[in-house]
Parts: structure tokens; sequence; C-alpha cells
């Protein structure tokens, strides 16, 4: 490891593990032809039904330009389907299509082939932590990013 990265070795981690698994996941996910990330829009569509697209912003912590452009693409292709809402007419609802229905199970087994790359060779309890260890970072994240948010 470079010394320069030495004072950062779990930073250094985090970002070759990260890079690698975006690797591995558009690698899959282009078997369904799907692109990272598109794969989290369908999800919450498919469990939560139609949304507001600044709900799926919010919900997964995107911003408006990107989802914008991933809903574009996901219409595109045929997978969801936009109209503007009966209650706010400022709003666009983004609802899966019937299209969709037939790559959920392709964007599951994928997610599962994901998920055992990872997991692979640990043992449940070490999952378990693995996952209580990366949900503690992610939360000293996200309270660093609120912190150093010139709009806070």
């Amino acid at each position: 490891m470079p010394p320069s990265v030495r004072a950062g070795a779990m930073t250094h981690a985090i970002f070759r593990v990260a890079r690698l698994h975006r690797m591995l996941a558009g690698q899959l996910l282009r078997r369904v032809g799907l692109h990272p990330g598109q794969e989290l829009v369908m999800m919450q569509l498919w469990d939560l039904g139609p949304q507001r697209q600044t709900d799926l912003v919010r919900l997964l912590g995107s911003d408006a330009a990107t989802m914008t452009r991933t809903v574009k693409r996901l219409e595109n292709a045929g997978f969801v389907r936009r109209r503007p809402s009966e209650t706010d007419k400022r709003a666009t609802i983004v609802e899966p299509t019937a299209a969709s229905l037939a790559l959920r199970k392709d964007v599951e087994q994928v997610w599962a082939e994901l998920e055992g790359s990872v997991a692979d060779g640990l043992e449940a309890d070490e999952q378990d932590t693995m996952i209580r260890v990366l949900d503690r970072i992610e939360d000293r994240l996200s309270r660093a990013v609120e912190r150093h948010d010139p709009l806070s």
C-alpha cells in the first residue's frame, strides 16, 4: 500500500471493494439489459408500486438529474411508464410496465448471484457482523455528509 494511502487504509479498502462490487454488478446486470442503479429503481417500483419521481430520488438517495436520466432510459427500454400525477400537476408518476415484470425474476437472480459472490466463504455470524459494521459506517458517513452539506 502506498504511504499516502496508509493514513486512510479503511477508506482505501472501502473504495476498492465498492469499485469491484459495482464492476461485478455491471457485468451481471448487462446480461438482463440494465446498468447498475436501474435495478434499484425497478425494485422500488415492483415492491411499492407506482411512485412519484421525487419519492424515488429520496428513497434511493439519488439526485433529481440522475433519476430523470435513469427513468428516461428505463422508459426507452419499455420497463417503466411516466404519467402526470392526478393530484399534483407538478409531479410525475413512474410505474413499472408489464414488460418489466418478466425482468423481475432475472434481476432477483442477478442479486442472488451478487450476494453469493460477496458472502462466499463467510459464516452466517460473519455476514451478520459485516452487515452491522457496514450499517454503522453508513450511519457515520451520512452524518458527515449532513455536517458538510452547505445547504444544511
